[in-house]
This record gives C-alpha cells, structure tokens and sequence, in this order.
C-alpha cells in the first residue's frame, strides 16, 4: 500500500505591514476658493467666550467662510477690524472689557472701514445694548440661540448689503426705544425729495426693493438707485439706519402700547 507523500506547503503572503490612515477630518476654516470663484467672505469674531468663538468659528469656515481672526474684549475687535479688514465683523455686545458698542462705533466711525459690517450678537430682542448698537452703526443683529443655518445667512445676506432684520423685530426695537422720553432724535429729511420719501417710508414699513417696486409701480432698479440716495443724503450705512433715520423723523408713527 502506497502512502501519499504529503504536498509540499506553500510560503504565506507577505503579510503588508499596517499603515495608518489620514487622521479623522476635523472643522477647519475655508482654504483658499477654487481658481476662478468670488473670494470668500472674510468675518471677524469678537466674543469674550473662547468656547463660543471657537465654536462660531468651526461653524463659518464649514460654510465656507474665512474667518481672519478672533478677539476677546471690545479694544481688541476694533484695532483687529483695522488691521484685518474683514467683510463683517460677529460682534458680542456684551464684554467684560470694552463692550460691543464702543467696539461698534470705533469701526463704523473710522472711513477707511466703510465697507466693514457689524453683526451684533445678544441674548435678548429687546435690549437697550443691540439699539445703542444698531445707533453705533451696526447693519444687524443676531440671538445667540440662533441655528448655525441662521448665522450662515445672516453674515451672507449682510455682506451682500441686503436687510438682516425681521422687520417686526427691528419695528420693535425702534418703537420700544423711541417712545422713551428723549429717545426721538430728528434726522434733517428735508434734503430728500418727495419720490425718496416715500420709498424710505416703505423701508421704514419693512418692504423689500420687490415690494416697494410693486407699491409705487417703478422698477426694481429705480428703487435701489433711489435708496442709494437715501443712504447718501442721510448718511446711513444701510437699510437698518434708514429705518431708524424714518421713525425718528416722524415718517412713520410708533404704534400705541399694546397693540
């Protein structure tokens, strides 16, 4: 009886040596855009919180903005602003060292940062600190406790010059404050002629360009040419200041208390 030889083995695969991978991704500011597209927007943070700056951070460079640097107190948002310019500034009104709205007025004061815009940040609507801001010159504002899709529209639709405002909550505002003793200061309309008045009195009533076109039967065009005029005559940063600029004229009446 034969006995069947055994097979000879065969040699093992080289077993390949483990290698690690790429390290999980983690949030990080927008890099350079692609070859051909617009700039990305440029957004300084000011919050006192490093966790919450740190967070408004990751949340804007995930949505494709640049966020050029962050600041701690008022003093250090402002002269950031000056060396940086970004297109908007998020701005905590409220800071141990310095608040928002000192930080507010020293940029919007200074000419050559004219095209920076201000985006305070408040916990409440109705806070005598978010109207001395939008005073300051502030183009809006934001509640803490909003969601990261609000923030992301608010610093575009800011940059882009457009309203960030509900306009029940900016009529509020500018009702509560005004109808304080003192509080109504009389802007000089009479430079404006009569088309530019009743278009700031639409502003002022919280209609969009579309709207007020549609109201005075004009084209689209001719309202933001002559809104542009609005804000030259009035010296406003944007349409938040004309709403102010129209209430504290008297073009639009505060509504009475409880209604």
């Amino acid at each position: 009886m034969t006995v069947p030889r055994p097979e000879p083995s065969r040699p093992e695969p080289p077993v390949e040596p483990l290698r690690a991978g790429p390290p999980p991704a983690e949030p990080s500011r927008a890099g350079p855009p692609p070859a051909g597209s617009p700039p990305a927007v440029r957004v300084l943070v000011a919050d006192d919180q490093p966790l919450l700056r740190h967070s408004l951070a990751i949340i804007l460079g995930a949505a494709g903005f640049e966020v050029v640097g962050e600041a701690g107190t008022g003093p250090e948002a402002a002269a950031l602003a000056r060396e940086l310019r970004p297109d908007v500034v998020l701005m905590d009104i409220r800071m141990p060292v310095g608040d928002g709205i000192a930080a507010t007025r020293a940029i919007t004061a200074d000419a050559e940062l004219r095209a920076v815009r201000v985006v305070v940040l408040s916990m409440f609507e109705l806070d005598e600190y978010v109207y001395g801001a939008l005073r300051a010159g502030a183009s809006g504002f934001l509640l803490k406790d909003a969601h990261p899709d609000q923030l992301v529209d608010a610093v575009r639709r800011t940059h882009a010059g457009e309203s960030l405002y509900a306009p029940s909550i900016l009529t509020r505002l500018v009702e509560h404050y005004l109808a304080r003793p003192g509080g109504r200061r009389a802007p000089a309309l009479a430079v404006l002629t009569g088309r530019e008045t009743d278009i700031l009195v639409h502003v002022a009533r919280g209609l969009s360009n579309d709207e007020i076109a549609n109201a005075l039967h004009i084209s689209v065009k001719t309202v933001k040419t002559h809104i542009g005029n609005l804000l030259t005559k009035l010296a406003a940063r944007d349409r938040a200041q004309l709403v102010i600029a129209a209430y504290e004229g008297g073009l639009v009446a505060p509504r009475p208390a409880g209604r």
